[in-house]
């Protein structure tokens, strides 16, 4: 008898084959002595469409919603049913004795392979779970040697489950009733909307900042400048009238050192990466999206096998993995890191809690390099990239703090008083591997040097300058500082007793959060200046009109901590799916009763070729007004019916196609799993 291994993806399943002696039998599996390895090839089985539950939602109708299934179907998706039918056949097989879900180890992992088993009428019962966070022969050896028991993960599958069907009731609902109520083509989702939504506030908070001048008087002196302060330690003035005759008070005046405080202080440093961190630094540093980060970590972890599992939400490992280090350190240094890591491996690895803490790591432990050669040859720029700040991270926390003297100095000028702050720099420690990226508006450390001084010294005055400014609006969000507001909601709720009650919630999760980013770029409803994420025309009309409840983030960060709780056994599935259909029930009610309107604010003059209704106008392209049609120009996609160069033939048999199906089927229809925040 043999045991059935199978994985998420055609690249991991040869190499769990690869390690296990299989070889390839057969179009989509391998097979060895004790095994037969298959894979899906992401999501083989989705939640039914809503016409299999009643063929009158084929069509868009306003009176047809909500749509509240009594019990939720799964299907096999069509694009992908050909290794689907492999699997199932495996799974059939009279030689197979048991499964093994090698899957990644996730929630929606563990989604995939228990949805393709239930499809594929696995009903021999035993399973076990492969849960490993590296791809590495010896993890994968490893792991196989430590099989873990199936139902240990049945709680997980459940929150997964309820994920999904959460997911495909609000937004598929709301999508349909936004879309039939106002005639046009909206979508929404429970994380999706209430990001739009941030992002939409943000815009708005600038739109309407009203910028105030102010005035900043500096005392430029040898070696240092120092600042004016007011007896509530505020800097600015916001009078002209008094700033100047501040300044002609005091021109010509030399500074008396009133005081001179100095404390030693230390830094420890950063936590190691989670997924949510490398990608707010990535587009820090790089420019980069949070969608590409993933692709090139995931890269770096199935292909190379460079870096352990991406999709974790921890920044600590754990002891056992202690042993580890040095290996892995050993490796790193090949690769160019040697310098840093000879320091390291000249004594004893020693480990802190900000780095080894079992209790801070749920599914996944931190991003940190594996124990494999690397060769850095073999990898793109981008990857190249990526992997060098996992490695600095992973270098820099094994470092001791940094050190430095705090300096404060203050200065009276004709009983006016001046301050100046700097630092000694005793150990660089971690700072001589990595350095602190910051987000474009937060001001950088005070590292200037301060000359010695002494408590009533005499100081001359070179130079007093009045720096005019003004106060600035909020800047509009990056993805990093996006992705900081996805993870900490908390921040945007008012009431303090929720916005304890979610501090384990957020919106999405760390593997999620990059595609729901990507879902309002392809929307039309944000898009990309430079690093900045502005909102469209389209964005302000949807949050003008989707129901209150939908647009704040309490909602969601709320389902993804009973999530949690499902996932831990503490909470009922069934509870939670009956709440988020009373939800749903609710938000369809707003949208009907609802006497607001769609107003398009970004028509251009341009007429749509196959329609000829007016084009909406967006950075890089044309769409057509009429949400039926839903015509593109300036895109590789041309229309949403047909692709590529267009005759006037073709442009005929595309009006043809929308005045044909138009009324029965918008053109939007959805497909489930771009508007599941998956």
């Amino acid at each position: 008898m043999k045991s059935l291994v199978l994985a998420e993806k055609p690249s991991v399943g040869r190499e769990l084959g690869r390690v296990l002696n299989c070889r390839p039998r057969g179009k989509g599996f391998m097979e060895g002595n004790k095994h037969v390895v298959t894979w899906a090839l992401g999501h083989l089985v989705t939640l039914a469409e809503p016409e299999v539950y009643d063929v009158k939602f084929k069509y868009w109708n306003l009176d047809y919603l909500p749509m509240i299934p009594e019990k939720m179907k799964l299907k096999v998706i069509k694009q992908t049913s050909r290794q689907f039918k492999t699997v199932k056949s495996l799974l059939q097989r009279k030689d197979i004795s048991e499964v093994i879900i090698a899957t990644d180890a996730g929630r929606e992992g563990e989604l995939v392979a228990r949805w393709i088993m239930m499809l594929g009428g696995w009903k021999k019962k035993p399973m076990k779970r492969l849960w490993i966070s590296s791809q590495t022969d010896s993890a994968i050896k490893d792991g196989f040697t430590n099989l873990k028991p199936a139902k240990n993960y049945d709680n997980l599958f459940h929150a997964a489950v309820g994920r999904a069907e959460a997911d495909w009731l609000v937004g598929l609902n709301v999508t349909r009733a936004l879309t039939c109520k106002f005639d046009a083509r909206l979508n929404a989702g429970r994380v999706q909307t209430p990001t739009l939504a941030l992002i939409v506030k943000r815009e708005e908070d600038i739109v309407k900042f009203d910028p105030v001048k102010f005035w900043k008087l500096n005392a430029i002196c040898t070696g240092f400048t120092a600042s004016w302060l007011d007896r509530e330690n505020h800097d600015r003035m916001f009078d002209r009238t008094k700033a100047d005759n501040l300044l002609q008070k005091l021109k010509g005046k030399d500074a008396v050192v009133s005081s001179i405080t100095k404390k030693a202080k230390s830094e420890s440093a950063p936590l190691a990466y989670d997924l949510t961190e490398l990608q707010r630094d990535a587009n820090r540093r790089y420019g980069m999206s949070a969608k590409d980060t993933l692709r090139h970590t995931q890269t770096l972890y199935e292909r190379f096998k460079l870096v352990t599992y991406p999709r974790t939400d921890s920044r600590y490992i754990t002891k056992d993995m202690i042993p580890t280090l040095k290996q892995r350190l050993q490796q790193v240094a090949k690769a160019g890191y040697s310098s840093k890591v000879q320091p390291l491996l000249q004594q004893e690895i020693k480990s802190t809690a900000r780095f080894v803490n079992d209790a801070k790591v749920s599914d996944h432990h931190a991003i940190i390099p594996t124990e494999i050669p690397v060769h850095l040859n073999s990898l793109s720029n981008d990857e190249k990239k990526i992997y060098d700040l996992i490695v600095k991270r992973f270098i820099a926390v094994l470092y001791p703090p940094y050190k430095f003297e705090q300096i404060t100095l203050i200065l009276e000028i004709e009983n006016e008083t001046f301050k100046a702050t700097g630092r000694i720099v005793k150990d660089l420690g971690w700072r001589a591997v990595s350095v602190v990226i910051k987000d474009e508006d937060e001001e950088e450390d005070s590292t200037r040097s301060i000359p010695g001084l002494t408590k009533g010294q005499i100081v001359k005055v070179n130079e007093l300058k009045l720096v005019a400014s003004q106060t600035k609006p909020p800047s509009r969000y990056t993805e990093a500082t996006l992705l900081t507001a996805m993870e900490n909601p908390g921040k945007f709720i008012e009431d303090e007793e929720l916005r304890d009650s979610i501090k384990s919630g957020g919106l999405g999760t760390p593997a999620t959060r990059a595609d729901i980013i990507e879902k309002l770029i392809r929307g039309y409803y944000v898009e990309r200046s430079g690093k900045s994420m502005v909102p469209t025309a389209k964005a302000f009309e949807l949050i003008k009109l989707v129901p209150e409840t939908l647009k704040h983030p309490e909602l969601t960060a709320e389902w993804e901590r009973r999530l949690g709780k499902i996932a831990e056994g503490k909470e009922n599935k069934g509870k939670f799916i009956s709440d988020i259909k009373h939800t749903t029930i609710e938000l369809i009610k707003k949208i009907k009763a609802s006497n607001l309107k769609f107003e398009i604010t970004n028509l251009s003059k341009e007429k749509c070729p196959i329609c000829g209704k007016p084009m909406m106008k967006f950075t890089d392209k044309l769409v057509c007004s009429d949400r039926k049609c839903g015509h593109e120009t300036g895109s590789k996609k041309e229309t949403g019916l047909r692709t590529g160069r267009k005759s006037r033939k073709d442009y005929q048999m595309d009006k043809r196609l929308v005045q044909q199906f138009g009324k029965q089927k918008s053109k939007e229809e959805e497909t489930l799993g771009d508007l599941f925040d998956f």
